[in-house]
């Protein structure tokens, strides 16, 4: 029952684990606040949605998903994903009202979420290769950092889909920019670094919001001509009543509600690992897919937005010490009395003051170490790093996910259908080895002019159906061969389409008076020839599956082989008649 209801594990909770608890969920709550208001601005949203987001969607979400330690809600990679869908200049009915738009994606991802997570459809997240994940949260960084520029300066904000136009277009207001407005974003975040740098305990985000806001307050910095929250939308006191998001642009968010889940997953997937390799706890990854997908529908309800699991507040409640998923509900009940009592004070807050907070956050997303380390790996990395991060200035970022998934599949289905193939040959001690298929025999090993033994590795599915094709074609050209000899003791995977190509180059073969033999095949492979009448076609004979004993499938093949092709001639005496001479003797 547990694995359903995660949270029954909380009936023999030790009241001594509370203190710690407590402790754990006030430090989340001091971080969770400054990272709604921030979050939300990203978004595009009202910043009380990210409250929203931050409340009781993270109460749901520490009682449902597997993660003792993972602590859910706003990040900064989502909200940017769905900030994009309110960047352009036109007016859509996606954007006439932001907030109830963004209900209902959370609605989609939610039902998405959960879907994946009962059809157990965790593994498809491992086919998103980390060059794709590092080139969108790259991207990410520097669009949140950029997105902030006009925050920070109190300048108009630039529009247009492409990076580059909306640089250019803020650097040509920039003679409109307003000095107080800039003094206080630079000093908010001179203070988070500084703060971080003298201790990284120190929840500095919340400092410098909490401080900016008190001068806000004294020095009444609005008659200054500085924007704070309320002038973009007020905080209300309090919680939205739970509503059901209106489905009528269902049909328009779907491709968006995708992308959001997928990377949602993806970082809440990524957080929890990261902490169970530490904590040594199991996880069920559907029953974090079901979890995080319940906190979404919950954030559809209260007004807030698609959330995931954070890294920064995650990590937080492991080292501050927060002993069960207790933390993460007393955290979601926290934010709801900061909404109750202290909501308004947000809205003295100076706009420049989270563009500040912001500036660190694209900062620290921007990882030179792993940059660094995936461009000195091949060339398929570099090419999918740089790609995705060239995508996310370039086009939406929801299409941006979707060619980084799509570059990740590509690049698997690449490496997985490529077939190693080797030629097998005796070397001058009277060995069998193999040898590049595509170089020159060598004078010093023995080449059967009579007897082709190649040996093949790598999955034969339908992927690698072209590759095998041309490969038995060029071997079947080689006129004087009569026997050609496949070794696929190191392959797998087989499908219907592979033993198709095997059994028509049997049949080409035979035509022509001459024979395929097959060799080392372990059991799945044989019950794959089996069932598809393959084996019968190429003849039993002429298969001769793995045996316990090492090489005797190949010695009773290489005997089969040489009773097929009789007396024949090869210079100096048959390297192959030679070696089975040696092995036997």
């Amino acid at each position: 029952m547990t694995r359903y209801l995660p949270f029954l594990d909380l009936r023999g909770y030790r009241l001594s684990d509370l203190p710690a608890d407590l402790s754990a969920a006030l430090a989340l709550t001091f971080l969770a606040v400054p990272q709604g208001v921030a979050y939300a601005m990203i978004a595009g949203l009202p910043p009380a949605a990210g409250l929203y987001a931050a409340s009781i969607p993270v109460i749901v979400g520490s009682l449902f998903r597997s993660s003792r330690h993972v602590v859910t809600g706003p990040t900064n990679a989502v909200s940017l994903l769905v900030g994009s869908l309110f960047m352009g200049v036109a007016v859509s009915p996606l954007t006439e009202d932001p907030l109830a738009t963004a209900a209902t994606l959370a609605l989609l991802v939610g039902a998405i979420q959960i879907a994946a997570g009962v059809f157990r459809l965790a593994a498809l997240l491992d086919y998103i290769s980390k060059p794709v994940l590092l080139g969108f949260i790259t991207g990410a960084g520097t669009l949140i950092g950029t997105g902030q520029l006009h925050n920070a300066t109190y300048t108009p904000r630039p529009e247009g889909a492409i990076l580059f136009v909306r640089l250019a277009r803020w650097a040509g207001d920039l003679g409109q920019a307003h000095g107080p407005s800039v003094a206080v974003a630079l000093g908010s975040m001179a203070l988070v670094l500084g703060l971080r740098r003298l201790d990284r305990r120190i929840p500095g985000a919340t400092v410098a919001m909490a401080g900016a806001t008190a001068l806000s307050m004294i020095f009444d910095w609005q008659s200054l001509g500085m924007r704070v929250v309320a002038d973009i939308t007020p905080i209300p006191a309090g919680l939205p009543a739970p509503r059901l998001p209106s489905l009528e642009q269902a049909g328009a968010l779907l491709p968006m509600a995708g992308a959001v889940a997928m990377l949602s997953l993806v970082e809440s997937t990524a957080v929890a690992r990261a902490i169970a390799s530490r904590s040594g706890q199991r996880l069920d990854t559907a029953e974090e897919f079901v979890g995080e997908g319940l906190t979404n529908l919950t954030a559809a309800l209260f007004s807030g937005y698609p959330t995931a699991g954070s890294l920064s507040r995650s990590s937080l409640n492991e080292v501050v010490g927060g002993r069960t998923r207790l933390a993460g509900v007393l955290c979601g009940l926290l934010v709801v009395l900061v909404l109750l009592f202290l909501g308004p004070l947000v809205n003295y807050t100076p706009i420049a003051c989270l563009a500040g907070i912001l500036f660190v956050v694209a900062w620290r997303l921007i990882e030179g170490h792993e940059i660094r380390r995936v461009w000195r790996s091949h060339t398929g990395d570099r090419l999918a790093f740089g790609a995705t991060l060239a995508a996310t200035w370039v086009l939406h970022l929801d299409q941006a996910i979707y060619l980084g998934v799509g570059l990740s599949l590509v690049m698997y289905l690449q490496r997985e259908r490529m077939l190693s193939v080797r030629d097998l040959v005796i070397d001058t001690e009277g060995r069998l080895r193999d040898v590049s298929h595509r170089e020159e025999p060598d004078p010093r090993v023995g080449v059967c002019e009579a007897i082709h033994m190649v040996n093949l590795e790598g999955p034969l599915f339908f992927g690698a159906a072209g590759e095998l094709e041309s490969l038995l074609d060029e071997l079947a050209h080689r006129r004087s061969t009569r026997v050609l000899l496949l070794r696929l003791k190191r392959t797998d995977a087989i499908d219907v389409t592979t033993a198709s190509i095997l059994e028509e180059a049997g049949r080409r073969l035979r035509e022509q008076g001459r024979r395929m033999v097959l060799v080392g095949m372990q059991p799945p492979v044989m019950k794959i020839l089996r069932r598809t009448g393959v084996a019968e076609s190429l003849g039993e004979e002429n298969l001769f599956p793995s045996e316990e004993r090492w090489f005797q499938a190949m010695e009773d093949a290489v005997v089969h082989s040489l009773d097929l092709v009789g007396a024949h001639h090869c210079e100096g005496g048959c390297p192959i008649q030679g070696w089975l001479k040696d092995r036997r003797f």
